[in-house]
Order: structure tokens, then C-alpha cells, then sequence
């Protein structure tokens, strides 16, 4: 079972990995809308995981990446994006995140991706 931070500025696709997450044993430790809410989260709770969209307001996903890289080099960021966004994708791995799920999404892909990145 992991602890999860999930951010998204849509709260239906945080409502969906939310529900994913918890049908599969994990805990939701709480959500941000964007990149700094995001940073700000992961140092208050500092969740094993991390589900973070990259298109938000305020501050993407990329760039809130970093930014808990730099606070945890050890965080675990799984990156949640639409489809035709391969620069984006290569950005994030090249900052450190460990897997990348596409939207929308399948239940086992994001289970599969939570699991590899925990094991």
C-alpha cells in the first residue's frame, strides 16, 4: 500500500485516480489543483507517491517536479498527461520522474505504474 499525492486541476480526473487508488489499497494523503499546491503538499505530508498532471495553472507539472526533487531527491512522481505530449514526457523522465501514465485513464496501467514505481 502506498501514500499517494494527487495532483490534477481537473477535480475529475483527481476524483478518478483517487478512486482507482483507493479500489486498490492505497491511500489518498491528499490533492493539489496545481504545481504549488503541489510542492506545498508533498512537504507537509510526504507521500511515497506522487500522481502529477503536467498542464496545470499557476505552476506545470514539470516545473513542480523539480521543485520536490529539490526538497526529496528520493521523491516518487509518476507523470499523468493526454497523448501527443512526447516532449513533455521526455522533459519529465529527464527531471526525474519514474513513469508516465496517459490520459484518460485505465485503472491498470495507473495500478501497474504505482506498483513498478513502489516495488
Amino acid at each position: 500500500m502506498a501514500r499517494v499525492l494527487v495532483v490534477d486541476d481537473a477535480a475529475f480526473m483527481r476524483m478518478m485516480i483517487k478512486d482507482i487508488l483507493t479500489k486498490n489499497g492505497h491511500e489518498v494523503v491528499a490533492e493539489a489543483a496545481n504545481g504549488r499546491q503541489a510542492v506545498e503538499k508533498y512537504k507537509e505530508t510526504r507521500p511515497d507517491i506522487v500522481t502529477m498532471d503536467i498542464t496545470m495553472p499557476e505552476m506545470d507539472g514539470i516545473t513542480a517536479l523539480k521543485e520536490i526533487k529539490k526538497i526529496d531527491s528520493n521523491a516518487k512522481v509518476i507523470m499523468c498527461s493526454a497523448m501527443g505530449q512526447q516532449a513533455m514526457v521526455i522533459d519529465a523522465i529527464q527531471a526525474g520522474a519514474k513513469d508516465f501514465v496517459v490520459k484518460p485513464f485505465q485503472a491498470d496501467r495507473v495500478i501497474e505504474a504505482i506498483n513498478k514505481t513502489i516495488g
